[in-house]
């Protein structure tokens, strides 16, 4: 009786359950975001940050104590057991754009689905964003603060620039992705 090796069996799992999730949900997901040029990410992350600070005043408030911010307005996820996700965005220093990047993450547990979303990363120190961007690899949510669109309100940046060097805000979640992953993310610097 042959076998087929578990790396072989693993990655025909991985593609044929990354057509199937992505056929059961064509509305949800969208894959322009891998096109984008300059003049793109910046019109997605104006108008990420426009919705933001109007929807969450107290956002504004984080952004105007913090040195610098970090937005990727679309995030695409996809996981079953293994999974991953892809967006572009920029890193903006006083208003206007230093440099583009991508993130990525790998992650495996117990998950299901495909789901998008945006994040932004706010710096509240010159030497986090200089951090930032001399570091290599993967991290896994270390030294940072987590809220989602739900919680946003409730932030206030004298208390959040005292607990950590950058604050991180999701938001615009859409799909559904359910379930526990390990899971790291790896930002680097692109040309688009």
């Amino acid at each position: 009786m042959s076998t087929i090796p578990f790396k072989s069996a693993f990655t025909a799992l991985f593609i044929i359950s990354s057509m199937v999730l992505t056929s059961c949900a064509p509305s949800v997901v969208n894959t322009d975001f891998i096109k984008e040029d300059a003049e793109k990410i910046d019109a997605r992350v104006d108008a990420a940050l426009t919705e933001l600070y109007l929807e969450h005043p107290n956002i504004k408030e984080l952004s105007g104590k913090a040195a610098g911010v970090l937005v990727v307005p679309l995030v695409t996820e996809a996981g079953l057991f293994y999974g991953g996700s892809y967006g572009r965005g920029a890193l903006r220093v006083n208003g206007a754009t230093e440099d583009y990047y991508s993130v990525t993450s790998a992650g495996y547990g117990l998950q299901i689905g495909v789901q998008q979303h945006g994040h932004a990363l706010f710096f509240m120190t010159r030497k986090s964003i200089e951090d930032f961007k001399s570091s290599q690899g993967w991290a896994l949510l270390g030294d940072l603060d987590m809220t989602s669109w739900e919680q946003a309100e409730n932030i206030r940046a004298e208390t959040t620039t005292a607990l950590a060097p950058i604050v991180a805000v999701v938001f615009g979640q859409s799909g559904l992705k359910v379930g526990v992953s390990l899971e790291g993310s790896k930002y680097t610097k692109i040309i688009p």
